[in-house]
């Protein structure tokens, strides 16, 4: 397997570019060549796979670490923090990603055995050992960047033996959830989904809970379970990942809270330095002086 992820490696840092994104469909490289401060981002459904260095990633109270030895998995939107731990020049950190797609895993889903696995305490997230088989087909779709004229008839065929081989492994029932319209995961997305298109509005629980039909108690208890955060949790973070954004183009900071929700511009400074570890004012003047932080700002949601 080693062999592989070696090939696999040389691929990406020939075929990296700035703006990350492939020729092939929801397929991205990102390399970084030194470790970098914690950034809080929102991290969308997506499969990824370090081929060099490592990374840590923090969703509500869970660190996860993951390196060449494993691969990282969301299965929904998440607040997290994340940051590169392993680079250098010589050496830089290389990973690549995939977005996932519910259709295409709703298509597999009949043709893999489902060994009647429960959905109680399924997370939306997690860290697994890779594969041989795993490296293999990302191996095989990657290098379809050396010949682009293959990439529309055989990426989709790559891409489901990708999903295939994560479908057999730990994290099979997270994704079986992801394409199951009525399983507890696809409910919690409901609610993420509004929280996302209305993180600037009051969040009545009672309302929330009944769009994604459950009780109020369940929707906590299973939101938690899936986001490691509180609905409120993750609404609050959404806010101030907006108001950041907001900052980066040069809006006052009383306006850039007032504009996320926030009624107090105490309270909006005070939940601002605790989720980034400044004011408002000065961690603005701080990422305009770093452009690789500000590149991630812009990207990261």
């Amino acid at each position: 397997m080693q062999a592989h992820l070696d090939e696999l490696l040389a691929l990406a840092i020939r075929h990296a570019r700035d703006e990350r994104i492939t020729a092939i469909p929801r397929v991205s490289i990102n390399l970084g060549h030194g470790p970098t401060q914690p950034l809080p981002g929102v991290v969308r459904p997506m499969l990824c796979l370090v081929l060099q260095g490592a990374k840590e990633v923090t969703v509500g109270d869970r660190l996860l670490r993951y390196d060449p030895a494993c691969y990282f998995i969301a299965s929904v939107e998440l607040a997290a923090s994340g940051r590169v731990t392993e680079a250098s020049r010589e050496r830089p950190y290389v990973s690549l990603s995939l977005a996932l797609d519910p259709e295409a895993l709703a298509a597999l889903i009949p043709n893999v055995d489902d060994p009647a696995r429960s959905e109680t305490g399924v997370q939306g997230f997690g860290v697994s050992p890779v594969t041989a088989d795993l490296v293999d087909a990302w191996l095989r779709l990657l290098s379809l960047l050396e010949t682009p004229r293959d990439i529309r008839v055989l990426a989709p065929m790559l891409e489901r033996e990708i999903l295939y081989r994560l479908l057999q492994g730990p994290q099979a029932e997270v994704l079986r959830q992801v394409a199951r319209a009525d399983s507890r995961l696809s409910r919690v997305r409901r609610a993420i989904a509004w929280i996302r298109g209305h993180y600037d509005q009051q969040l009545r629980i009672a309302a929330l809970a009944e769009l994604a039909g459950m009780s109020p108690a369940s929707l906590h208890r299973h939101f938690k379970a899936v986001t490691a955060m509180s609905p409120l949790q993750f609404q609050k973070s959404l806010r101030l990942q907006h108001a950041r954004r907001l900052l980066m183009a040069d809006q006052d900071a009383a306006r850039a809270g007032y504009a996320v929700g926030y009624e107090s511009a105490s309270q909006f400074s005070r939940e601002y330095a605790r989720l980034f570890g400044a004011p408002p004012v000065r961690d603005a003047m701080r990422l305009r002086g770093d452009a690789a932080a500000l590149a991630e700002v812009v990207d990261g949601a």
